[in-house]
């Protein structure tokens, strides 16, 4: 087909060869190395398997397919394999006990969950092996598939679909992508984006919230696929969406039971890590790692052994997700695995992923021996302690969870930490959260923010200064690296620190030692940095504004915020908090929010994040007469609309100048050269229009 194909030819192209398309997908989906999955039609013929499924029942994978489910059920229990069946095709979906037909010609209970019409006429059946511990697997919740045509409306609609989302075929054909998520999605452009991905690589993996029609929503992963003719002309796309609300759920509790103990002196607390890069080969990893799988540097410098060759194969699916998620947001949430040692055997670990740097590309990971460190504590008990180390932190989605899981697998390290996110998400919160959960959590933590100091004083500030050092240094200072040795130290707005002044912040890292202002001594210290901005450092790079030597050796683990619009679900939970913390404070009785009033604002998309609703519940307390919250509506609701306003020109002025001067970071030179005009000449405006650091 070429590209002067008309639209009838692409449709009969999609309706023709999409549903084959769809099939691959979700045989890579779903065909996990070690999970017994079968697909079967509605005469239970199987139409593919895994080979786990062919290990479970004794015989190649390739010889399942074509044959009858009944040919592997007990003699006696096939009656009741009809029954189960029938009963399945009318409800959809079925969970029980199998009793099959063992190698030893001896029956086999098996347990079993199968889901219908997740293609047409192709339903998924999942077994385990009643002696085995555990479940079914988790995944059997359901799964959507569906077609999109190159304008990104919806083609064909099936079962599964029909059951995650609640629409019919009717009311879904022919509808755009944007139909199936919340509004904000289809405004930032997201979808969109994800489609132009898809084309371009091939596929597309990611997770947001999805909407259902009865309006409530949903932790969506959606991998959506590039569907390309012979001529490789884009024919349209097919995509596979899962329900990952629960998984969410479990990931926190898992991360919520590991406890590690309390270690004598910081030499023992080396967590196992292992840098990995382009090829999955390991340019480096430390000590414990290597204690832990049992091999020498030796063996790792000849380059023959790679990250792949240490994992068993059935985790490799885990750790392309992790990969997958830590492009995506900087870290991947922390999950749970097996290694191979050296002499074969297996160790169970926990695995934290993050990007270390992108070219080339590089990835660190840092790796727990769960035997050594799990420790068994009631699950009251583990809560109490999560509650302590993350006191200050409100809120239960799966965006706050992410961030927490990757604070427990970074603090107990004393590995540098980049915090980054847009203004009012919470930084400074996530670095306490950092300090507390550490070995250091009974030492100083000392803050500052690089974008409060004036320029000429933040050398002073970070390394002190000997008496005498300059004009009016009467005394010795001591600076905030001396103030927190043996502690934490938190750099906020670390985008702002000036380019003359990053070597030697950098050389301060690295060796761990500095000198004050003006003084010849050079000082040790042992300190765990924290740093944090909401600015582009990679932007700032290409600017010639931020050092890239620096950058890298900030980036060891980064963390990111999520902007309170991406987990609305949270404001209720803050906006009440925030109600009793300033009713305590005022001394008022403010206990309530009409249902009106929270609708507005989970509604609203506060640009301003977490600070922004903080301040807007304080005024909304303050104005608050009775026992319901008195909000001030009119400022948040869309509905209504903003009040006319004339303005002069110089308030025109002076808001784009500050606009601007916000968006780069405080930096008169970056912000002049965005409005077209010298330093000097804007700093005049300044000075005219009565702009300073405050407004910004």
């Amino acid at each position: 087909m070429t590209a002067t194909a008309s639209l009838p030819e692409i449709s009969s192209w999609l309706a023709e060869n999409g549903p084959k398309q769809l099939e691959l997908l979700l045989q890579a989906i779903v065909f996990h190395p070690s999970v017994p999955i079968l697909i079967a039609d509605s005469d239970r013929h199987y139409k593919d398997a895994s080979s786990g499924a062919g290990r479970l029942l004794g015989v190649p994978r390739e010889a399942l397919i074509g044959r009858n489910m009944d040919e592997f059920v007990f003699p006696e229990f096939k009656p009741k394999v009809s029954e189960f069946w029938q009963s399945f095709l009318r409800l959809g979906k079925h969970e029980g006990t199998l009793q099959l037909l063992g190698v030893d010609g001896k029956p086999r209970e098996m347990r079993y969950a199968v889901k219908a019409n997740v293609l047409p006429v192709r339903h998924v059946l999942v077994l385990r092996d009643h002696a085995s511990e555990g479940d079914v697997p988790a995944w059997v919740q359901d799964l959507a598939l569906f077609l999109l045509n190159v304008d990104g409306q919806i083609a064909t609609w099936y079962s599964g679909a029909e059951r995650i989302y609640g629409y019919t075929t009717e009311e879904a054909v022919g509808q755009p992508i944007s139909f199936l998520y919340p509004s904000e999605y289809a405004s930032e452009n997201r979808l969109q984006e994800a489609l132009k991905r898809s084309a371009k690589e091939g596929h597309f993996g990611d997770e947001r919230w999805g909407m259902r029609k009865d309006g409530t929503r949903f932790w969506a992963n959606v991998i959506t696929m590039g569907l390309n003719d012979e001529s490789g002309e884009l024919q349209g796309y097919a995509v596979a969406v899962r329900d990952f609300s629960d998984r969410h759920e479990q990931d926190r509790e898992l991360t919520g039971k590991l406890r590690f103990s309390k270690l004598g002196s910081v030499s023992t607390t080396e967590i196992p890590g292992i840098v990995s890069g382009e090829f999955d080969r390991i340019p480096e990893v430390n000590d414990t790692f290597l204690q832990l799988i049992g091999y020498t540097r030796e063996d790792l410098s000849t380059g023959r052994l790679r990250w792949p060759d240490l994992s068993p194969p059935e985790y490799f699916v885990l750790d392309e997700v992790a990969h997958e998620e830590a492009l995506r947001f900087g870290a991947c949430t922390p999950y749970d695995k097996e290694l191979f040692r050296k002499d074969g055997t297996r160790v169970s670990v926990r695995v934290a992923t993050a990007v270390l740097q992108l070219s080339p590309f590089r990835w660190i990971s840092f790796i727990r021996d769960l035997s050594s460190y799990l420790e068994e504590k009631p699950v009251e008990e583990e809560a109490v302690q999560l509650t302590q180390s993350f006191e200050e932190i409100v809120g239960r989605s799966p965006a706050v969870r992410r961030m927490l899981g990757q604070v427990e697998v970074v603090a107990p390290t004393n590995a540098t930490v980049l915090i980054l996110g847009e203004t009012g998400t919470g930084k400074e919160l996530i670095a306490r959260a950092v300090h507390r959960s550490s070995l250091r959590r009974d030492r100083p933590f000392i803050t500052l923010n690089c974008a409060a100091i004036p320029t000429g004083l933040l050398e002073s500030e970070l390394f002190g200064y000997e008496r005498g050092a300059f004009t009016g240094a009467l005394t010795q200072k001591v600076g905030r690296f001396e103030c927190a040795d043996k502690g934490t130290l938190f750099l906020d707005e670390v985008g702002d620190i000036p380019l003359d002044l990053q070597p030697k912040l950098l050389r301060a890292l690295q060796e761990k030692s500095f000198e004050r202002l003006g003084g010849t001594k050079t000082i040790p210290i042992d300190v765990r940095l924290v740093a944090a901005t909401n600015r582009n450092l990679p932007q700032m790079m290409g600017d010639k504004l931020f050092r890239s030597d620096l950058y890298y050796r900030l980036m060891v683990f980064p963390i990111t915020t999520s902007p309170l619009r991406d987990h609305p679900e949270d404001i209720p939970v803050l906006a009440r908090h925030f109600m009793r913390k300033y009713a305590v404070e005022m001394g008022k009785h403010v206990d309530t929010i009409q249902d009106d009033t929270m609708q507005a604002l989970v509604s609203w998309p506060w640009p301003g994040n977490v600070r922004e609703l903080e301040n807007f519940i304080e005024r909304s307390v303050i104005l608050s007469r009775g026992p319901q919250l008195r909000a001030p509506l009119t400022e948040i609701r869309s509905d209504i609309g903003p009040p006319v306003r004339k303005r002069t020109l110089e308030q025109v002025e002076r808001e784009h100048i500050i606009l601007v001067l916000g968006e780069s970071g405080g930096v008169i030179s970056e912000a002049a050269s965005r409005l077209g005009m010298p330093r000097t000449t804007l700093n005049a405006m300044m000075r005219k229009l009565g702009i300073s650091r405050k407004d910004i």
